[in-house]
């Protein structure tokens, strides 16, 4: 965890010059509490929701998504992004798009929508969820709806179904050229956008994503193909960095990469109305996180309007798809440590009551990094350690050396009292579709229990259980036995 200190201080020097507590340890590296996390009586709390309370009343492990949080990242972004643009004199609109693949569950979508977000697809079973939303009166026939992906015939029949049944701002992106053609079928007006292809970074070398269409070629495919097709308006060019939006050289470049294919197909296509930034915000992945949210939304917007006024031509409306940033601060995994493992004079295990590769499958599978706290204990002494899960893999582990991190934790022990409870924090993108929610998991350790907190009208905090933990029958019917 104090991973500031870990590039300069060895593990003697680094506890010499601390105090002997973890709250010590914490509040004398990072600025504590801060935004989403507090101490009271000794014990964590998140976004302001006791997690003792949490433990005692459901047990552990458990699964928690903070709904409210969802709501004040959004906030968050379009106050950014709209007051970039009055600043600028940006005449364009902004659009926030929720992508769903971050997490497809009900409870959580219907908190975005609340807050007007738009909506991005990837596959075509979005399409069925999204028509559940329109039954269920939670959006409507205007909600802006980017398609993004490769089209398979029933993802590109359901979208040509979304057209017919009037959602009039249904948005495919062509990923492919050969999409095109599939798409002429449509029987209305089909407005659509162009996937442009980028450059990727990396840890070794650069290539060029599979997705979208080569920037070279984006041009002739316009004017030899689209503009000559019935029915077809092309409305939008989308580009996507996968490392997301950051403030580099790299992204930077591939930022002016894009706008110059957009003010070369604008000046062709008078249709053309909008900018699509894939690639979304990073989240906090450690207490001492420093992004400059607002600096690079303002450097966004400047950076188009200066290339519009240039150019002569009108300023974009500009779309994001954060879906990461949108959801990833709003969960949590909690576990119970079962017990302290001492294997060598260097390596401290602490066995937790899960596995680490079902419930995180980003911090083995990409050596993702989350927060990781402990619920309490935070006045005992701490020491290095490592995380491990139950599973019989030897890669079901949460350590520092791979993760380049220091992870610190209270001393276990008179755990008969209180057992030690920790929790990986800022968990809600992603990690649910990855490890497949409610299916078949690693050595058929089961899914904990699923805990969703709001406040009610009154502003009180409420939960409920979302979902049990899988029980055998679960599993063993999937298995057909």
């Amino acid at each position: 965890m104090a991973d500031k200190f870990a590039p300069f201080l060895n593990e003697a020097d680094f506890t010499k010059r601390m105090k002997n507590t973890y709250f010590d340890l914490i509040n004398q590296t990072y600025y504590f509490p801060q935004d989403g996390f507090d101490l009271q009586d000794g014990y964590l709390f998140f976004n302001g929701v006791s997690l003792k309370y949490l433990i005692e009343q459901y047990g552990t492990p458990f699964r928690l998504t903070y709904l409210p949080k969802i709501g004040d990242q959004i906030k968050r972004a379009n106050n950014w992004f709209n007051k970039a643009m009055r600043s600028n004199g940006y005449k364009g609109k902004y659009y926030y798009c929720y992508c769903t693949k971050c997490c497809h569950f009900q409870h959580v979508i219907s908190e975005a929508v609340k807050h007007g977000v738009h909506l991005e697809t990837s596959s075509s079973f979005d399409i069925d969820l999204i028509l559940k939303l329109y039954e269920q009166g939670k959006i409507n026939k205007s909600k802006v709806l980017v398609h993004n992906g490769y089209k398979t015939e029933d993802y590109l029949q359901k979208v040509l179904k979304m057209n017919e049944l009037g959602f009039k701002n249904s948005i495919p992106v062509l990923d492919s050229m050969r999409e095109l053609e599939r798409f002429k079928k449509a029987k209305k007006p089909l407005k659509i956008g162009i996937r442009m292809a980028t450059d990727l970074q990396p840890q070794s070398d650069y290539y060029t994503s599979r997705l979208g269409i080569r920037s070279s070629e984006i041009m002739s495919f316009y004017k030899n193909k689209i503009a000559k097709a019935k029915n077809i308006e092309l409305k939008m060019l989308h580009f996507f960095v996968d490392s997301g939006i950051k403030d580099n050289l790299y992204y930077w470049g591939e930022f002016q990469k894009a706008l110059k294919v957009f003010v070369e197909l604008k000046k062709a296509c008078p249709t053309l109305k909008a900018i699509n930034l894939g690639g979304g915000f990073p989240v906090r992945n450690n207490l001492g996180f420093e992004y400059d949210y607002k600096y690079i939304v303002n450097e966004i917007v400047r950076n188009i309007k200066e290339t519009c006024t240039a150019e002569g031509i009108e300023e974009p409306d500009i779309f994001t798809e954060f879906g990461k940033y949108t959801v990833g601060e709003s969960g949590a995994v909690i576990f119970e440590v079962l017990e302290h493992k001492k294997q060598n004079d260097a390596e401290h295990w602490y066995i937790i009551n899960n596995s680490l590769m079902n419930t995180i499958p980003d911090a083995w599978s990409i050596l993702e990094k989350f927060i990781l706290l402990p619920v309490n204990h935070w006045n005992r002494e701490y020491q290095r350690v490592n995380i491990g899960g139950i599973s019989c893999d030897h890669s079901d582990y949460y350590n520092s050396e791979e993760l380049n991190q220091q992870i610190f934790l209270p001393k276990y022990e008179n755990v008969d009292k209180e057992p030690l409870y920790v929790g990986f924090f800022h968990t809600g993108a992603y990690q649910d579709a990855i490890s497949g929610y409610g299916g078949i998991k690693h050595c058929l350790i089961p899914s904990p229990k699923h805990i969703v907190v709001d406040r009610d009208e009154t502003g009180n905090f409420v939960s409920k259980v979302y979902r049990e933990e899988q029980v055998p029958e679960d599993m063993l019917k999937i298995l057909g036995y």
